[in-house]
């Protein structure tokens, strides 16, 4: 048997892989884009659901002939049951191809028709006239885009709150423990560990609500524009039957009343919800960063906090705990933040009637959505939930610390009180010496005014 079989598209004949589903406008675009990663699997099961839809809405309205719809139904449901692995064998374009998604909408045409042959030779499949009628790639892969941001989304919500509870054990345990503050990055007064903690939890909570605030955006799908945002060649009522079936798909209230104009040319909504996955990124730096740096040592640093220690630290030295899990989420930040840079710049790219950057678009949307979920979720099983605190260093920072005497500013004074913190910090003795050997205060007043727990106001 030959290796090859050939086929003709409208600029001629294509030498094809003889086992391949894919047909010669996959086969063109797999020679003259080979750069890059693999368009997103989620986008391609995405556009055979929206495919599927599209044959039984077709069907519905009399587009297309019971026996065409069902057959290209059967082959979808034929390639969504493959898993992963198998299903990439059939969808080989790449993210770098032309900025409509119109090879990889074209690839699902073609791999969808030539598995109906395969299921049932006798009814003709076409990819274009069949699979792709009353469609455009200009609207359906964005419509594809949408679905698939909008699942990112939904998941990645359940991550950052599976975090957030997390953290509330932690703030719930710790809440009157006693730590010293720090302000650029100097000593500051006391607050307790759970405080710190509800600041991190907020953090997240505020986040989370932008994100929720936001996502409906995605539920608009381009579907039924077609080529320019008019609706040509797409039946009426096509778009709204095909939004409420791949709603039902992925439990989403996907609407088609929108303005197609925009749903082509812009994705603002894309845009701007990865704005909200910027700013949830540049939250979880910090947090990150702050259990990191309080968990640093442990002889020669903070040594606040206890982590995990989930693998050996050092391929060199014996005994060292890293906080792997921390370096993994800000270095997934890191990447969040630089793809905003691409989101932001290829949504700025709406050339006339339509944007053409919608591959690498959605791709950097994706990566974001699924770093900042897994990094998370990875976050608060191993090492969130297994950190502990360490009392009695806290306890010696705050008793060593000079800002307690904030505590003596009402009685006598910031002025006096500079003084006394001055005056330990020369002699290198503890506050309450040197507060005492001012004559300022007694030993009972300075007991009974620097309190560290008072100070945090925890009961308030």
């Amino acid at each position: 048997m030959s290796e090859y079989r050939v086929e003709e598209d409208t600029l001629g004949p294509v030498k094809i892989p003889a086992s391949a589903l894919w047909g010669p406008q996959t086969e063109r675009s797999r020679n003259n884009f080979p750069t890059g990663q693999f368009m997103p699997l989620v986008v391609i099961r995405a556009l055979l659901q929206i495919k599927k839809a599209a044959a039984q809405a077709n069907k519905e309205l009399g587009q297309l002939s019971s026996e065409k719809a069902d057959l290209i139904a059967e082959a979808i449901d034929e390639l969504l049951a493959l898993n992963d692995d198998d299903l990439r064998k059939d969808f080989p374009l790449k993210v770098y191809q032309t900025g409509s998604g119109t090879q990889t909408n074209m690839n699902t045409n073609e791999v969808i028709a030539n598995k109906a042959a395969e299921l049932n030779a006798k009814i003709e499949i076409l990819p274009n006239d069949d699979v792709n009628h009353g469609q455009s790639s200009n609207d359906i892969f964005p419509t594809a885009m949408n679905i698939t941001a909008s699942a990112a989304i939904a998941d990645l919500e359940k991550a950052a709150q599976h975090l957030i509870e997390e953290l509330k054990v932690k703030q719930a345990k710790y809440w009157q423990t006693v730590k010293i503050g720090r302000t650029h990055l100097q000593d500051a007064t006391p607050l307790t560990f759970g405080q710190e903690v509800s600041g991190w939890v907020s953090m997240l909570e505020h986040d989370l609500a932008y994100l929720k605030k936001l996502d409906q955006t995605l539920l608009e799908l381009a579907m039924g524009g077609t080529a320019v945002g008019t609706g040509l060649n797409a039946a009426p009522g096509f778009a709204e039957d095909i939004a409420g079936r791949v709603g039902k798909v992925y439990g989403q209230q996907f609407t088609a009343d929108c303005n197609k104009f925009y749903g082509l040319a812009a994705h603002s909504g894309l845009n701007v919800v990865h704005g909200a996955l910027k700013t949830m990124a540049s939250d979880l730096m910090k947090i990150a960063n702050d259990i990191r740096f309080l968990a640093s040592g442990p002889r020669a640093a903070y040594d606040e906090l206890n982590i995990p220690a989930n693998e050996p630290g050092s391929s060199i030295m014996p005994g060292k705990v890293n906080p792997t899990q921390a370096e993994a989420i800000t270095m997934a930040a890191v990447r969040v933040m630089g793809n905003d840079v691409v989101v932001t710049m290829a949504s700025s790219q709406g050339n006339f009637e339509m944007n053409v950057y919608k591959p690498v678009l959605i791709d950097a949307f994706l990566e974001s959505a699924e770093l900042l979920r897994g990094t998370m979720q990875s976050f608060a099983d191993k090492l969130v939930h297994g950190l502990t605190v360490n009392e009695k260093r806290m306890e010696e920072l705050v008793d060593n610390s000079l800002m307690t005497v904030t505590a003596l500013s009402p009685h006598i004074g910031y002025h006096d009180s500079a003084k006394i913190a001055q005056a330990a910090d020369e002699a290198g003795s503890t506050l309450r010496e040197a507060a005492l050997k001012s004559g300022k205060v007694t030993a009972e007043q300075f007991d009974e005014w620097v309190d560290p727990l008072k100070m945090t106001n925890v009961d308030r």
